[in-house]
Formats: structure tokens, C-alpha cells, sequence
């Protein structure tokens, strides 16, 4: 298994779960639940949404499976919808009115793109991590000196030519 695959289903649940109990609340507050939902209707949406993110963090779907998202996000908002109006005195009781369905497909929609920018975020964080240590635990090159050979021979000729061909100090003319 791609370790990248894994990485990216991990980020998804837990963003799909969280993204669903935090719809699900600010949904039912929206929506006139009345009084705020009380400690065991909390329990029990923030079980059922980390039941939807570890389920859909159980799913390996490769990279960019839009409508598995679409999917896991709508069932994570119809099951937090659920909880909280099972659970608590909701006002409107269970009935989904064709605004709330109108709220609950926009959530789906920004929700989804969070989720994307979530997991590209993940994987641009892991990848300069990455990065970093590898360039922190790099050993950096030893220096050994290369050995070149130095030639014995010296030309001694050529060096007296050198020598006897200046004919004394050379400058501008001398005025006299």
C-alpha cells in the first residue's frame, strides 16, 4: 500500500467527521433547535461522526475520488441531522423543508472543498518535511585530497632562455 494513499484517506475521515458534527451543531442552531443540545446528544453526534470519519478514512480510493467524498460528506450531515434531532427537543422535528436541503447541499459543497485543500495541504507539509530532514540527516562530503603527480623534470633551457632574453630594464626613453 502507498503510504501517500494512506496519508490522504487519514486526513479525509478525520475531516469528513469533524466537518460533520460541526455542521450538524451549527445546523441545528440555525435552525432553531431551541436550547443548545444537551451533554448526551453531544456524546452521541460526536460518536456517530467519528463512526463516519473512521469509516470513510477505512476506504482507499485513489487521489481524487470526487463523489466518494460527496458521498461520505452528505452521510456524515444526514447522520448528524439525525442524532441531534433524535436526540434532543428539536423544533422542526426530523423533516428535511427544501431550504435546509438548500443548506445542507451548499455545506456538502464547501465542505468538499475544505476537504481537498486539507488533504493538499498534507501532502505539501509532508513533503517539505521530508525535505527538511533529509537535508538535516545528509552526511556532507569528505574532503580527501586527490592525488596528482608532479612532474621531476624541469626544462632548464627553457628557463635560461627566459632569463637572457630581457635585455635589461625596460621603460620610456630617458630624457637627457
Amino acid at each position: 500500500m502507498n503510504s501517500r494513499i494512506e496519508v490522504l484517506a487519514r486526513v479525509r475521515g478525520a475531516a469528513v467527521g469533524s466537518i460533520s458534527g460541526a455542521v450538524g451543531i451549527a445546523a441545528h442552531g440555525i435552525a432553531g433547535g431551541g436550547m443548545p443540545p444537551s451533554e448526551s446528544a453531544v456524546v452521541l453526534l460526536l460518536a456517530a461522526c467519528a463512526a463516519v470519519g473512521a469509516a470513510t478514512a477505512s476506504l482507499r480510493v485513489h487521489d481524487r475520488d470526487s463523489m466518494v467524498l460527496i458521498a461520505a460528506l452528505a452521510a456524515g450531515q444526514l447522520i448528524g441531522h439525525t442524532t441531534l434531532g433524535l436526540a434532543s427537543d428539536h423544533a422542526h422535528g426530523l423533516g428535511l423543508t427544501p431550504p435546509m436541503v438548500a443548506a445542507h447541499l451548499a455545506a456538502i459543497a464547501v465542505s468538499a472543498v475544505v476537504v481537498r485543500g486539507a488533504e493538499r495541504a498534507c501532502l505539501r507539509a509532508l513533503g517539505a518535511l521530508t525535505r527538511i530532514v533529509l537535508a538535516v540527516l545528509t552526511l556532507p562530503p569528505v574532503d580527501i585530497g586527490t592525488w596528482a603527480a608532479t612532474p621531476v623534470y624541469r626544462a632548464k633551457l627553457s628557463l635560461w632562455l627566459l632569463v637572457s632574453a630581457a635585455a635589461g630594464t625596460r621603460g620610456p626613453p630617458a630624457l637627457a
